[in-house]
């Protein structure tokens, strides 16, 4: 899947950042992270927001190549399976991210207990993400860093 085939199939659209917005996500990234690691708060709570950061770098690494997801169903799959073609994350990774997309979906809409585990692998995934999408814009769009 490249990201003009998502683009050709109305899953994505054009899509121009600038350093500005770039900045203003990269604060939320780092909020949601700081909310997830806060023991006072349930499970539930800090697996959505180490989830919400996920989405928020997802949505990052399509801005900078030129694109955001469309509102069409399931966005946020496209959004975590694009992170392959738009900073060159390997499917392994990609694949235990969508696991959390699809863990948050059972939580958030049937109540679900979340396990503690599950909390603490999906915040290291959103925590290795956020390195490996801000290393990849200082390698490949320095421009947007400020």
């Amino acid at each position: 899947m490249t990201l003009e085939n998502l683009l050709k199939t109305r899953q994505l659209e054009p899509h121009e950042t600038n350093a500005k917005q770039v900045g203003e996500q990269l604060n939320a990234i780092r909020r949601s992270l700081e909310d997830a690691r806060q023991q006072t708060i349930t499970a539930e709570t800090r697996l959505e927001a180490a989830y919400r950061a996920i989405m928020q770098l997802s949505m990052l690494a399509l801005w900078a190549n030129g694109y955001r997801p469309s509102t069409s169903l399931g966005h946020h799959a496209t959004m975590i399976q694009s992170l392959v073609a738009s900073v060159g994350l390997d499917s392994a990774r990609m694949q235990l991210l969508d696991t959390f997309r699809v863990k948050r979906n059972a939580v958030s809409y049937s109540g679900r207990d979340v396990d503690m585990a599950s909390v603490k692998a999906c915040i290291a995934a959103g925590e290795d993400l956020s390195r490996h999408v801000r290393q990849w814009l200082a390698e490949n769009r320095p421009d947007l860093l400020s």
